[in-house]
Parts: structure tokens; sequence; C-alpha cells
């Protein structure tokens, strides 16, 4: 068993670090609010005062919540204290902050991954996640136990640590796009009375089966969208971070300015803001029942 750091206990990184100190080994947490930190403490984890002191374990995760807060968290200072070993960023950023991740890692002697992660907050405490890695084999190798212990497959992306970050995007690209024509799709059976469950389930069983059609299907069908497993906030930044990358590949994203449009009616809608994103599909499924 290993001493392992993580930083970052939201509704994933809580799973995850779970995960690890129920595979034996000494997890030292750090989290900006105290609560999370004192739950997995009393379930066997120790208390990393500041991220350096996690970071210090030399076999390090992180989840946290976008750009600005890893590279904050993730700074020179802090990330000196990981020098020999290898920083496992976890979270979804962009592809630039994973560049400067990674360099800023490489100045001061540690090993940077890129390993976004494909599963919601049940996946991740399940340690079902799939994962994305990219960076030196090495320290893929070095990860790959603890991985095995959150995850179900390791996905390699090569040695460039933004070309994992986006691959992440493109992937919750899609899904927005899933939703999205979930909601369009249920919105037009239900004003012909077809029920919206029946309809995902034709969908799921038929010619579009995996977890996102029935998963996010079922949710809005049933409206769902408590508790809460992934914000629209986050999905708005999801979306914004393919359409910087689209930028910086110098492609359009023809669809993405109405994605745009309808993530901001639902973060502006007092009935809407504080659901799973999934509830973007009411935007458009609200119509038939405004006409009504």
């Amino acid at each position: 068993m290993a001493d392992v750091g993580f930083l970052g206990l939201g509704t994933m990184g809580m799973g995850m670090a779970r995960r690890l100190i129920a595979a034996g080994h000494t997890v030292h947490v750090w989290n900006r609010s105290k609560g999370p930190v004192e739950a997995l403490v009393d379930q066997g984890a120790t208390e990393a005062t500041t991220p350096a002191e996690a970071l210090a374990t030399k076999a390090s995760f992180s989840m946290l919540a976008n750009d600005s807060v890893a590279e904050m968290v993730l700074s020179e200072d802090n990330l000196r204290a990981a020098e020999g070993g290898f920083h496992a960023n976890m979270a979804s950023v962009s592809p630039e902050c994973g560049r400067r991740l990674s360099d800023l890692a490489l100045r001061v002697g540690v090993s940077y991954l890129a390993s976004p992660v494909l599963g919601r907050p049940a996946v991740a405490a399940e340690g079902n996640l799939n994962i994305l890695a990219a960076g030196s084999p090495d320290a893929i190798a070095a990860a790959q136990p603890f991985f095995e212990v959150m995850g179900k497959k390791t996905w390699p992306m090569g040695d460039s640590a933004e070309v994992a970050n986006l691959v992440k995007v493109a992937v919750n690209y899609n899904i927005i796009h899933a939703i999205q024509a979930l909601g369009e799709s249920i919105a037009l059976v239900e004003t012909a009375g077809v029920d919206a469950s029946d309809f995902v389930e034709l969908l799921s069983n038929t010619l579009f089966g995996g977890v996102v059609y029935q998963g996010y299907g079922n949710l809005i069908a049933q409206k769902e969208y408590l508790p809460q497993s992934f914000s629209l906030e986050l999905g708005l930044k999801d979306l914004s971070l393919a359409e910087g990358a689209a930028q910086d590949a110098g492609i359009t994203l023809p669809t993405s300015g109405v994605l745009r449009s309808l993530f901001e009616a639902a973060l502006a809608s007092p009935e809407l803001v504080d659901y799973d994103w999934a509830a973007l599909a009411e935007i458009t499924r609200q119509q038939h029942f405004d006409a009504s």
C-alpha cells in the first residue's frame, strides 16, 4: 500500500478518494472547504493542511473545478513538493491549461499526467470510470495501479497532456448534443401523446444504445434533475472549452452558438438553474407544455 495525495473533494473527487481509501492506501486529502476533508478523515483518510502537503506524497491526484482553480492549486511552489513523483490531474480542463501545467511540472521535476475521466459521480463511487491518460509512459505505468482502483479502463492518449484534455472536451461536447437531441425528439413525440419513457426505451433498445441515451434519456423522460450530478454551469463551461479548442484549431462548430443560447436560457430560469445539466432539454421541451 502507498501514501497517496488527493486534492479536490467535490462529488466526483469524494467517490474517487473513497476508492483509494477502501483499497488500503493512506490517502492525504486536501480541499478548499473542510467538510469533505472531515468526512473522509472519519473514513480513514489523513488530512493534508495544504496542497503542498498532499502533493508531497509523490503519487498524487486532483479533481479540481476548472482551469483557474487547477492553476492556483497546482502552482509552482506547491508542485515543487512533488519533485521526483507524479501528479495526475483528472479534471476537465482546457488543452491550454493542460499544456501549461505539464510545462510547469517539467520545470520542477514532476511527471504530469492529464487524466480526465468519463463517468458521473455514481460511476466514480463504483470505480467504473474510463480514464484518458496522457503523459510519459513511465508516469502512466506508475499511476496505473491507482487508476485500476478508480476506473475500469485506462485509455492511453500519448505523451502530450493537452491531447487527453482535448479528447475529453470533445466527448462532453458530444454529450451536450445528445442531451439536446433527446430534448428535441422527446418534445416532438410528446405533442402526439407518446409517453417519453416509452420513447426513450425505444431509442436505447434499438438504434441508440449506450449509457448516454439511456441514462440521460431516462432523466429527461422522468424529469429527474435532482440530485444534481453535473451542473448546468459546468455544462456551459465545457461548451466554452469546446469553443475555445475549436478556435485554436481554426475550425468552426456550427451548432455551438445555439447550444450556448440554450444553456444561458436554462441558467436564467429560476426553475432550472439548480438542476442537473440534463435539464437543458427542458428549454425545448417546455414549448409544448407552454402552448398547451
